[in-house]
């Protein structure tokens, strides 16, 4: 099969979805990969080291999106879509569930689209977003770290304290992988860290998990409108971590809630790409990455593990190049039949949406796949 590779237009986006070790294997398997040229030169894979690997550079996106089979980082970009021809499949962070014009777009194109959001493994597990999930949630304490500079418009708050100083409060909503990395990485650095989740079964694997670091300063509680408001409202830094694989995340936190909070205060809303948790939320992006609403300093932006791209992208193509592997190797519409969990995070199908929960999002039907 021929496996394209784009180079990501995404603002900020530095990441490639194939290394030059997997496009080695990919030609090892008897595939033809072309890769955009210039890919993977942010994070330093030249084009040379794919030449070397057995690959193709091409200078022309269309022929990329040509493909057979396109395997990408981040969601489609508008002037991406006009490339793609009917029966193709695009093999990436899909983030359909926010973005209605996208999704018509992508129905209109008649391409096939397999997201990595949702693509699942044996115990229910989502595989592919699981190594991003963890780079954000150690990446949000930093950012907020910085953010609650006075020069980034923060409150001027030390993040660990210092001496007789109280270290900075963040309070952090959801318990999966965003959230434990958040919890471990802000208690590592010093802060006092209240965690909040729906069940009690999650809340003690985090606490298990984050032991070592927690002394005094971890609180852990079930969710609930008003303890959570409280919570906020005495806080510096909020953290969004709450994922709903495949659909819109729910609205936890209201205007009001954020209005308590000092000015100066940060909130880092990491499921921006399902719509994040708060009523103030909007995406944002690496060159423009914060807005002020309620006093508070929002951070938006939807790909966060792009600001460590070489770490990610290793972290990324270690985890989807056997799915790659089995989508070329079976043709995709074999694989699809045959593994499970593909078919899990096969989303949109020559121009009807397949995946339930995104079909709920928008009101429409969901239709069966073949």
């Amino acid at each position: 099969m021929r496996i394209g590779v784009p180079r990501e237009r995404k603002d900020g986006e530095r990441r490639v979805a194939v290394t030059p070790d997997g496009a080695r294997t990919l030609v090892g398997d008897g595939h033809e990969v072309a890769v955009e040229r210039g890919a993977g030169e942010g994070l330093g894979f030249s084009d040379a080291a794919y030449v070397a690997a057995g690959a193709f550079i091409v200078a022309d996106a269309a022929v990329i999106f040509g493909c057979p089979l396109v395997v990408k980082v981040k969601e489609l970009q508008r002037d991406e879509i006009a490339l793609l021809k009917p029966a193709t499949t695009v093999f990436g962070f899909a983030q359909l569930a926010r973005d209605r014009a996208l999704l018509d777009a992508v129905l209109a194109a008649r391409i096939g689209v397999i997201g990595y959001e949702t693509v699942a493994d044996g115990c229910g597990g989502l595989p592919l977003l699981a190594p991003m999930s963890r780079i954000a949630g150690r990446l949000a304490p930093l950012i907020a770290a910085s953010l609650l500079m006075s020069d980034r418009g923060g409150a001027g708050v030390l993040l660990p304290g210092v001496d007789a100083v109280a270290p900075a409060r963040i309070v952090i909503v959801g318990a999966g992988n965003v959230g434990s990395e958040a919890s471990h990485v802000a208690l590592a650095l010093g802060a006092t860290v209240t965690v909040f989740a729906r069940t009690h079964a999650r809340l003690a694997a985090l606490r298990a998990r984050c032991e070592a670091h927690a002394g005094e300063r971890l609180w852990t509680a079930v969710s609930e409108t008003e303890a959570l408001a409280i919570a906020i409202a005495e806080a510096d830094v909020l953290i969004g971590a709450v994922l709903e694989p495949g659909r819109l995340s729910p609205k936890l936190v209201s205007r009001a809630m954020l209005r308590a909070m000092r000015d100066g205060s940060v909130f880092i809303d990491v499921g921006i790409d399902q719509g994040g948790i708060g009523e103030t939320s909007r995406m944002t992006s690496m060159s423009a990455p914060t807005f002020v609403d309620e006093g508070v300093v929002h951070y938006g932006v939807a790909n966060m593990p792009a600001l460590v791209a070489r770490t990610a992208t290793l972290a990324l193509a270690q985890a989807t190049l056997p799915f790659v592997r089995v989508l070329a190797g079976r043709g995709v519409s074999a694989a699809l039949r045959t593994d499970a969990g593909l078919r899990a995070g096969l989303q949109v199908w020559d121009g009807a949406v397949v995946h339930a929960a995104l079909a709920a999002d928008h009101g429409l039907p969901a239709a069966a796949w073949q």
